[in-house]
């Protein structure tokens, strides 16, 4: 049923704020910086909720949407946590999709200041024009979904797109690692193949790239513009089906000013301040690490510090 209660009400969501707040406010920031949020036309985004609902092949596995309230009461959640800038990334699974989630986006960022204004494509012919539209729209960060959109990020139809976002220096957050489940186009190669040709894309890895973390870490040691973001990763819910290899953990700190923090926000199947406790948890990392993943990385990339 669309926008029905998830598991947080009024009560429970005040709970949750004090656990988050509790964190970042430890690591005296001024609040989250979160480049992995989703805010989507209710159309678009009752569809996505459905096929979560359904555990679908892409999901694999019973996912309850934590989140599942209306788009006001989203706002005031991550309000509430102390987000203080975050995404609406918008992503189309079809041809003639992303320029109206765009127009969508663009209006839902012009009422809503604290979101950076975001916006997508899909490998077609108009796409150069819409996102050279985009660019000129002061547009502060694209969503590229390799798995949902089953395209190839080396489509030619791409080749005029990927020089204006690098051209213009816009982030692009991507979702191209195989996990939840792999897609035709997903993996590390087809990431090598597209900075070997555009090497100053400011890629931002969805997901640290699960279950290719090790590849993706690689790939961010290569290319230094290259971002890697959370989202779900070190969370036990994750960490059942796609553990991320101990025997990683220990290059994190040299990727420190590089690791974004990301939620998913609100499609995830636990509270918001578990991906917080998760990162808090791990080994080997120190309070300045922890600023930057939190804050302090993502507000540089985006010039809001």
């Amino acid at each position: 049923m669309p926008h029905q209660t998830g598991g947080y009400g009024v009560t429970a969501v005040a709970d949750e704020a004090a656990r988050v707040r509790q964190v970042w406010s430890a690591l005296g920031l001024p609040g989250v910086f979160d480049v992995h949020t989703h805010f989507m036309p209710t159309s678009v985004l009752d569809k996505v909720w459905r096929y979560f609902d359904s555990a679908g092949p892409l999901v694999g596995r019973p996912w309850p949407i934590a989140y599942r309230i209306n788009e006001s009461r989203r706002l005031q959640t991550l309000r509430q946590f102390g987000v203080r800038r975050f995404t609406a990334l918008v992503y189309p699974h079809k041809p003639q999709m992303a320029s109206w989630l765009n127009e969508w986006a663009a209006q839902f960022a012009r009422y809503t200041p604290d979101c950076l204004a975001t916006a997508t494509f899909y490998p077609e012919p108009e796409a150069p024009d819409y996102v050279e539209k985009a660019i000129y729209g002061d547009v502060r960060v694209f969503k590229a979904h390799v798995q949902v959109g089953r395209y190839d990020p080396n489509d030619p139809l791409l080749d005029q797109v990927w020089g204006l976002i690098e051209d213009a220096g816009v982030p692009v957050v991507i979702h191209c690692g195989s996990g939840p489940a792999p897609g035709e186009h997903t993996g590390p190669e087809p990431i090598h193949r597209l900075l070997g040709r555009y090497p100053r894309l400011r890629l931002i890895v969805a997901h640290m790239g699960m279950p290719e973390y090790s590849e993706f870490l690689d790939i961010c040691e290569r290319y230094p513009e290259v971002r890697l973001d959370t989202t779900m990763v070190f969370t036990p819910f994750a960490e059942e089906i796609m553990p991320f290899p101990p025997a990683q953990l220990d290059r994190l700190p040299q990727f420190g000013d590089r690791i974004l923090f990301g939620s998913d926000f609100p499609n995830i199947p636990y509270g918001y301040s578990e991906a917080m406790r998760s990162i808090i948890r791990l080994p080997g990392i120190d309070d300045d690490w922890l600023r930057g993943v939190f804050y302090e990385n993502a507000a540089r990339l985006f010039d809001c510090l």
